[in-house]
């Protein structure tokens, strides 16, 4: 029997098949040939542009794309295993499809700035349309009336979904919770407009047809807030560990009480960011208010007295009824939206400010 001496053991095998894809590409490496795969897609787009016909840039972005998944797939295979190519052609994935989520918001953003910053001025936020025609006038109106209208609708709806969402996690069981999940459900869908006619017909019903009033428009955004709100605080409310409940009850302290001490300050930052959100929701809704609230030119800061402008409404009025220079109506409803997105961005930081003052660990 032969026996072979100095023979690897079979431990010492196996770093040395493993040695051929143990590599590891540089940093800088997927981001050159990312730019590289976009450089010849847009050389071969150029050549096939000057035979006739104009250069497609979305053509070339997408065949550049999509070659550098092919090559950073390919070449980390080799050099780095395919466990590292599989994991970096899934993060091309997601940094792609991030980036395309992207455009829009970019887009809508970077237009209404380019637009509407024409149209800002001190007039815009100190005067309103009453007796302006043509050149002039500001949106102090609608925006007085924007912030009055979602106020009041988040004062009703914030208190209404918050403890809807506290029955259904604490204390809901049977039929009855199911049917108030199965109606929050329902309401989630309701086309915004369906909740102005709503409103708009029960008003009809009490006061008297043809009236139209601030209050109306609150009620309307309300009926669209509270599901968000609901689902929203329902999911951070279930997020609290049972093991706090548990420990409150074992120290004696009433179910009520250890809602109000311990699941609500846990969750607070969640619950903050949910209502936010059912706040930029209901925000930009133009249908209910136009239906419900109306609009005026002059200001009104009475919720329960006449008609109330809304900045929805009035870039949607300054667009539609242009007058004469068509000019000043497109350049005061572009300031109009910038407005809109600018106190939507201010609702989001204060959001964040809170939920990072509220959250568990700064309680601490």
């Amino acid at each position: 029997m032969t026996i072979i001496e100095n023979a690897p053991a079979p431990a010492q095998l196996a770093p040395i098949a493993l040695n051929i894809t143990s590599g590891r590409l540089p940093r800088w490496f997927p981001w050159a040939l990312l730019g590289a795969s976009v450089a010849a897609s847009a050389a071969v787009f150029g050549v096939i542009a000057a035979g006739g016909g104009g250069f497609n840039i979305a053509g070339a972005l997408i065949v550049g794309i999509l070659l550098f998944l092919v090559l950073i797939g390919t070449i980390s295979t080799v050099v780095e295993g395919r466990r590292k190519a599989t994991d970096r052609v899934v993060t091309a994935l997601v940094s792609i499809a991030f980036g395309i989520a992207m455009i829009p918001l970019i887009s809508v953003a970077w237009t209404a700035l380019q637009n509407g910053v024409a149209g800002l001025n001190a007039e815009f936020f100190s005067s309103s349309m009453r007796n302006v025609v043509g050149e002039g006038g500001g949106a102090l109106h609608a925006i007085m009336g924007t912030v009055l209208i979602t106020l009041a609708a988040a004062v009703i709806s914030i208190p209404i979904g918050l403890l809807t969402s506290i029955y259904l996690v604490e204390y809901g069981r049977g039929k009855l919770a199911q049917g108030i999940t199965f109606l929050v459900d329902v309401m989630t869908g309701i086309p915004s407009i369906v909740a102005g006619l709503f409103i708009y017909a029960l008003f009809a019903l009490l006061v008297g047809p043809g009236v139209r009033m601030g209050l109306m428009g609150a009620l309307s955004l309300a009926v669209l807030m509270i599901p968000v709100v609901v689902r929203s605080s329902e999911e951070m409310l279930r997020l609290v560990p049972n093991e706090l409940r548990e420990a409150s009850y074992a120290l004696g302290v009433p179910k009520w009480l250890t809602i109000l001490k311990v699941v609500l300050p846990t969750s607070m930052a969640g619950i903050v960011t949910g209502v936010t959100l059912a706040i930029a929701r209901v925000i930009g809704e133009t249908a209910p208010l136009l239906v419900t609230a109306g609009f005026t030119a002059s200001m009104n800061y009475s919720l329960t007295d006449g008609r109330m402008m809304s900045l929805p409404v009035f870039v949607y009025t300054q667009y539609m009824n242009q007058g004469i220079p068509a000019e000043a109506y497109v350049n005061r409803a572009w300031a109009a939206a910038l407005v809109l997105i600018l106190i939507v961005m201010v609702l989001n930081l204060l959001a964040r400010f809170v939920a990072s003052r509220f959250s568990p660990a700064k309680s601490r």
